[in-house]
């Protein structure tokens, strides 16, 4: 890798890194900054949400934040070359408000996420994040129950570990 390819992929690490510090200071203006003026965002598939742009995104982050006002990410780990970053980010925070119709339980939380970056001109131009909503319904009291196509599978192999242990218990 040359020093020009090094230097470029240390500075996208380094601009990731700053809008994240932007979005745990709540600075608005310079997480904004952070962003291409045709920035977009790609959720979790499991949220069936389009492409978000900046607007979207900024509602987005705030359905977390009116649920998780004290909600914080700490990159734990981070990679970068010439046009992308990624980076393993825990989130902490405490349910003090209504979240996707979920009051208040007082819960604090703790799950991460995977985020991907397409860096361009300086600055986030796309987006993309996988986070463990498993681990955090879970913390909030919330189960996750299969849906019609998993359903039958599970309780096939629920009955078929009922069954072999009725076998073995027989003389």
């Amino acid at each position: 890798m040359s020093t020009e390819t090094s230097s470029a992929a240390e500075q996208h690490r380094h601009l990731a890194l700053e809008w994240i510090d932007a979005f745990n200071a709540r600075d608005d203006d310079r997480e904004r900054a952070a962003r291409t003026t045709g920035y977009v965002a790609h959720a979790p598939d499991s949220l069936q949400l389009p492409a978000l742009d900046d607007a979207a995104w900024r509602e987005f982050l705030g359905v977390f934040l009116e649920g998780f006002p004290d909600l914080h990410l700490e990159v734990q780990e981070a990679a970068a070359d010439e046009g992308m970053t990624a980076q393993r980010i825990l989130f902490t925070g405490t349910h003090t408000g209504p979240f996707l119709g979920l009051p208040a339980t007082g819960r604090k939380v703790r799950f991460y996420a995977i985020e991907i970056n397409r860096m361009a001109d300086g600055k986030v131009a796309e987006h993309w994040f996988q986070m463990d909503a498993l681990m955090l319904f879970g913390q909030l009291g919330l189960k996750v129950v299969p849906g019609p196509r998993l359903l039958p599978r599970v309780l096939a192999t629920q009955v078929k570990g009922l069954v072999g242990r009725g076998r073995r218990a027989t003389p």
